[in-house]
């Protein structure tokens, strides 16, 4: 061997398919894993929400503004209509959603409540105008005519502006919920001279009148049952068939007569456990 030869060493580095059986699979596969339980445990979340509470979660998603509500829960908003009880907004909605497809669950006393305390809040100056009561076919909201406040002009079918005040404020709660709806038209017994337009045309064209507010305000018509006119028929102070109070507009938010059937309502007020914020 010739001493001033080079010794030249060469190294072969073997690059087979090893890195294909290396551990980068098994991250892939934990995310699918985890992927798949994640779907399969909302799977599971929504076969146990009744078809209501499913629609108000997914009315919620449709108005959701990540620049309105970052930083907070819909679960941890007032669920006025969904468990009857919490503060803030309402379940995912607020004042100026109405009627965009959120919907209520409430039973006749807690609407009862609800009203009154909407009264009390922004038609406080004229709640002794507006009248809530539970009875057999449902909630019943009776606006009625004072001294001085009515709701239409004397013998007229116009609305007051007072009036329009009044239905605006109501609709906002009536429009969240989707009970069947009747208006009644009542008049006091002053009589007009004429047989050609008496009291049942009045009492009818006023009920219509309030009907047509209604849906500008966004009540959606086929919720409506009945819109009827009565006369004096049925005076609200029946020892004074003259007084003010018998020129009123009742609303009717009809309930199930069945007792099992409203009991079924009440139920629906509450949200499974699964779905309920942490204390």
């Amino acid at each position: 061997m010739n001493p001033k030869s080079k010794i030249i060493i060469k190294k072969v580095r073997k690059t087979g398919h090893g890195g294909a059986h290396g551990g980068s699979w098994k991250v892939a596969y934990a995310d699918f894993v985890t992927a798949m339980m994640a779907f399969f445990l909302l799977m599971w979340l929504i076969t146990m929400v009744s078809p209501e509470k499913r629609a108000r979660v997914a009315s919620y998603f449709k108005q959701f503004s990540l620049f309105e509500k970052s930083g907070s829960s819909f679960l941890m908003e007032q669920q006025v209509g969904v468990t009857g009880e919490g503060g803030g907004k309402e379940f995912g909605k607020t004042e100026r959603d109405y009627g965009k497809g959120a919907v209520d669950v409430l039973s006749p006393e807690a609407l009862k409540e609800k009203l009154k305390k909407e009264i009390e809040k922004k038609l406080a100056d004229v709640k002794e105008q507006v009248m809530v009561d539970v009875f057999e076919e449902g909630v019943r909201i009776q606006i009625v005519d004072t001294e001085g406040r009515p709701m239409f002009p004397l013998g007229g079918t116009a609305l007051t502006t007072n009036a329009k005040k009044i239905l605006a404020v109501l609709s906002g709660t009536i429009n969240a919920l989707e009970n069947k709806i009747t208006i009644e038209g009542h008049t006091d017994a002053l009589s007009y001279a004429s047989d050609r337009y008496t009291n049942w045309e009045l009492s009818t064209e006023r009920a219509s009148a309030a009907r047509q507010e209604l849906q500008q305000n966004g009540l959606d018509p086929d919720r409506l049952v009945r819109v009827s006119g009565y006369a004096a028929t049925q005076p609200l102070i029946r020892e004074d068939a003259h007084d003010p109070r018998n020129r009123r507009i009742s609303i009717i938010l009809h309930y199930p007569a069945d007792p099992v059937q409203r009991e079924k309502v009440q139920q629906m007020q509450q949200v499974p456990v699964a779905l309920q914020p942490a204390r």
